[in-house]
């Protein structure tokens, strides 16, 4: 949830007209994909190579986006780690996609909030603070106090946000059909699957009686674990409209020097931060999948507080014994150990070829170990997985994607933290936990086992000239490197024929031009005659042009060949 910002403009925006007809919104929506495909068409054709291009796109994307109003504001975050489906900087673009819209009036929130606990605002509240403490595009926050005393925040759905949802993901629902009607080649970004992953997210994102289940088993989950705070949950007082929880004030967690003012050490938030996940992920299978700053705080005696529940996914616990072995796969960059994990937990789905999440796989693994990678190496690291997308495509799972993105998203708040943290150095803790409790099968003689087989690994690590041997036959092995001999004799000879082809092309043109110009002067049509003239003499620049070159470049390879 956005804090308010007070210098939000005023303007209403184009989903938050007054007198908006569903066929006006379906034609915005067509004409802004319609936009949305060619650009992507232009600049994966003609300006391919032009970065520049790409990124005023992307910026266009976002403004579209937020014009759009809060369905698309949360398929565009959602499409910011979406890789596979976007180029790299159109995805950079929509990380920075921020859901900041101005804040609806107080009497408003107060009808929806007397509306759905039934009753008055008096009744409910002894006191309620009608200036919003924050908003978003799905509603906003007002501080309160119960009768009871205590002090809470109520959270408050967007007017009109559930019938805009069922429109807008009507409309969607149209464009696809279409788009596999007309345009075969978006068949194989089956978006189906995409379309179901969106609509499944986005409505239990406005199920606030989802996000308080949601938090109670958040809470429930860390409730051996006195440095995680939780906010409670106050159910008779929650809707699916209406969320009332404790106020829990905090400092914000990517705030380091307010932090270090309060002598709160960052490296040990650090490693609640990144342990916490690990324990969301690998033993509860059940993670926040949206962490960003804004979702979380620090408070005063040091612990990590957690606020938004509306996005959680779920993926396959799996146990101890398997943790181990991913852990110390993870120092020998076993990149089948790791995949064989990521399958298990159903975060990739088995296909014929493996190939290109598993050189995804290890080339983070070479990348992300053993030394703290620099934010200029982490980019450029970024910036290669891209590259690896576009060479060979293929569709992430979404929890995957979930996944990504919380770890990204934890990683830029670690970094605000600590530039020179260490993402295995920070999970020692939860490593530990794992053998400090004996279960069935025993954890702490598979620790054992593991690390007898990591020592051993280390001193079987070939040297320099073997690993380059291996490298090589490995891609060799699995198709992932080709040898190309290329003839410069044949490539001379090819872009002398290219120039040759042209200047014909040109010669043409101009020979054409020419004899149509004296054809119409002869018959009469005198204005015509000088256009074919004009034309005659502009492709007659072309083809001095062109022979220039061919000239040119002759005279180079002759030279080139003494």
């Amino acid at each position: 949830m956005a804090m308010l910002n007070p210098a939000a403009t005023a303007k209403p925006l184009r989903w938050q007209r007054t007198r908006y007809s569903p066929l006006v919104r379906q034609m915005d929506v067509f004409v802004s994909a319609a936009q949305l495909m060619l650009y992507l068409w232009w600049d994966n054709t003609t300006a391919r190579r032009s970065s520049r291009h790409r990124h005023l796109r992307a910026e266009w994307l976002v403004g579209t986006l937020l014009e759009l109003g809060p369905t698309f504001i949360k398929i565009g975050q959602a499409l910011s780690t979406r890789g596979d489906l976007l180029p790299i900087e159109y995805v950079k673009a929509l990380g920075r996609l921020q859901d900041k819209v101005p804040a609806f009036s107080a009497d408003v929130a107060v009808s929806i909030i007397e509306s759905e606990l039934g009753g008055s605002l008096p009744q409910l509240y002894r006191d309620f603070d009608p200036q919003p403490i924050a908003a978003a595009s799905l509603g906003q926050v007002h501080k309160a106090r119960l009768h009871t005393g205590e002090e809470v925040v109520v959270k408050v759905q967007r007017p009109g946000l559930e019938k805009l949802f069922d429109l807008d993901f009507k409309i969607l629902r149209t464009l696809l059909r279409s788009c596999q009607r007309y345009l075969p080649w978006t068949r194989q970004y089956d978006l189906d699957a995409i379309y179901q992953e969106f609509t499944y997210i986005l409505y239990r994102e406005i199920d606030y009686i989802q996000e308080a289940m949601n938090g109670d088993r958040f809470r429930y989950n860390f409730r051996d674990h006195p440095r995680i705070l939780v906010p409670r949950v106050y159910p008779e007082y929650t809707t699916k409209r209406v969320l009332t929880m404790d106020y829990v004030p905090g400092i914000k967690v990517n705030d380091r020097q307010s932090l270090e003012a309060c002598g709160i050490n960052v490296k040990e938030i650090n490693q609640i931060g990144i342990c916490c996940y690990l324990k969301q992920l690998l033993q509860d299978g059940f993670f926040q999948a949206d962490p960003h700053p804004g979702n979380m705080a620090v408070s005063q005696d040091g612990r990590l507080i957690f606020y938004d529940f509306g996005m959680m996914a779920e993926v396959q616990a799996i146990d101890k014994d398997q943790m181990v072995r991913t852990f110390f796969a993870v120092l020998r960059k076993d990149a089948d150990q790791v995949l064989d994990t990521l399958t298990r937990m159903g975060l990739v789905e088995p296909t014929s070829d493996m190939t290109p999440i598993r050189r995804i796989i290890r080339f983070i693994l070479e990348k992300f170990t053993e030394k703290p990678v620099e934010l200029q190496a982490f980019n450029q690291m970024r910036n290669e997985v891209y590259a690896l997308f576009e060479q060979q495509p293929f569709r992430l799972p979404a929890k995957m994607t979930f996944i990504l993105k919380a770890l990204t998203t934890l990683d830029g708040v670690a970094r605000d933290l600590d530039p020179q943290y260490n993402l295995l150095a920070a999970a020692k803790p939860f490593v530990k936990s794992l053998a400090s409790t004996q279960e069935p099968g025993g954890s702490l003689g598979e620790l054992a086992r593991q690390a007898r087989e990591y020592i051993a690994y280390r001193l079987r690590q070939p040297n320099a000239t073997e690993r380059i041997i291996q490298w090589l036959e490995e891609r060799l092995e699995q198709g992932e490197l080709e040898i190309r001999v290329r003839s410069l004799e044949t490539e001379r000879a090819l872009r002398a024929l290219y120039l040759a082809i042209r200047a014909l092309i040109y010669a043409s043109c101009t020979g054409f031009s020419l004899l149509a110009g004296v054809v119409l002067l002869v018959g009469g049509y005198q204005p015509w005659a000088i256009a074919a003239f004009v034309l005659a003499g502009i492709s007659g620049l072309f083809l001095l042009r062109a022979l220039i070159n061919l000239a040119i470049k002759e005279r180079f390879d002759r030279l080139a060949g003494r």
